[in-house]
């Protein structure tokens, strides 16, 4: 006897296929069987394919698709406040950098966030959960680096705990305001007073010349590294090939953004086997036009993964649709492989592959019936309704 039994799918798209990172071609492999049948018990795939079998609960597909819940690889969801006034000055003119430069940017949000209280964070993060399992997002890979002090950090942790998100610790995410001018002091903050007390599965560091250049990212992973910590880079958002070179040199789990990687760093970090990290959606939100170049990195090999990169701002959306449709339109991913970058290959970037991130016998049944009979409507229709059930085992 089944525990449940979801019938009638139009495209069952199971991403079922070898137990690794999908590139090349393989992306473009969804695994689909039609009018599909999909057995759970005991909150694990049972069987995907065409049988059915007796279950103490069914859910009618009505000839929609089922896909397996997007895996988010790369969001900051625990912050207070927000940066609507800061957009509206994005839109008169002014840039990210002048914002920051300011006072505003990440560190104006680390001053509203040091200041709530754990309760108040949390309260905000379980909206914003609501809106990720409404889009169809089951796992979520979140950040720290909104407090920028062992306190704030460590409170930040918490919360993310308490949400069920893959911990990642980025204490190495700007400067704070109290130690502007003083780099290496703040770096020595990081690696001998919060390195030694967060417990988080990664480390992340913003390596770039304005922010950690890479002497001193170099620091923060060897530290983090010798912990036993799994390394992410935020790389190349604004320079070229600057922080694929230590994530490479560190043989990083992923190096995120990688705006204006060129084919040399995209060669380094297939040599290292760090998987790319696309961030579209924060290229819309700042109203920029430079996107990551995703079809050079998928033809030399990468298997290419996409996440909203979901922060109050500079990219203020949990929508992994509305990712899929800008992998689409801006970085010309086919919709296959833009589906395989927000499930499959989201979920080995996170070192959850063999758990999560397709529909396959014995992993999580995490699922989402979307509203549609055919996998490509999904960054086709702008704007499209929210799936119409997302299940998380």
């Amino acid at each position: 006897m089944m525990d449940l039994a979801v019938i009638n799918c139009r495209q069952l798209v199971t991403l079922a296929g070898p137990a690794r990172p999908r590139t090349g071609l393989e992306m473009r492999d969804l695994g689909i069987i039609d009018n599909g049948i999909l057995l759970i018990k005991d909150g694990r795939v049972a069987e995907a394919g065409t049988r059915m079998a007796d279950a103490k609960e069914v859910i009618d597909a009505q000839g929609r698709i089922v896909l397996p819940g997007f895996v988010d690889a790369h969001t900051h969801p625990v912050f207070a406040g927000n940066r609507a006034a800061e957009f509206e000055k994005r839109i008169e003119g002014a840039t990210y950098a002048e914002i920051a430069a300011a006072g505003g940017g990440i560190r104006s949000t680390v001053r509203q966030t040091r200041a709530a209280t754990e309760e108040e964070l949390l309260t905000s993060t379980r909206k914003y959960q609501e809106w990720f399992l409404s889009g169809g997002t089951t796992t979520v890979e979140a950040k720290t680096g909104y407090g920028l002090s062992l306190e704030s950090e460590l409170k930040m942790l918490r919360v993310i705990r308490a949400m069920g998100y893959i911990p990642t610790f980025l204490g190495a995410h700007e400067i704070p305001d109290e130690y502007r001018g003083r780099i290496d002091h703040y770096v020595d903050l990081v690696i001998h007073e919060m390195l030694p007390n967060v417990d988080a599965e990664f480390c992340d560091v913003f390596c770039e010349p304005t922010v950690f250049p890479q002497e001193q990212s170099r620091r923060i992973l060897a530290a983090a590294k010798a912990r036993g910590m799994n390394l992410r880079v935020h790389a190349d958002q604004f320079t070229p090939d600057y922080g694929t070179a230590v994530a490479a040199e560190f043989q990083a789990t992923t190096a995120d953004h990688l705006e204006h990687t060129t084919r040399d760093g995209a060669q380094a970090l297939k040599s290292s086997g760090t998987i790319p990290v696309l961030l579209p959606a924060s290229v819309y939100s700042l109203g920029l036009k430079k996107y990551p170049n995703a079809r050079m990195l998928i033809e030399e090999g990468l298997p290419v993964v996409i996440a909203t990169d979901f922060n109050p701002g500079s990219s203020p959306t949990t929508s992994m649709l509305m990712v899929l449709s800008l992998a689409c339109t801006q970085m010309r991913m086919t919709p296959a492989e833009a589906i395989t970058a927000s499930t499959i290959n989201a979920a080995w970037s996170l070192n959850r592959g063999n758990q999560i991130g397709s529909l396959e016998p014995g992993k999580q049944a995490d699922f989402a019936i979307h509203n549609c009979s055919d996998y490509r409507e999904l960054p086709y229709f702008l704007s499209r309704p929210d799936p119409a059930k997302t299940h998380k085992a």
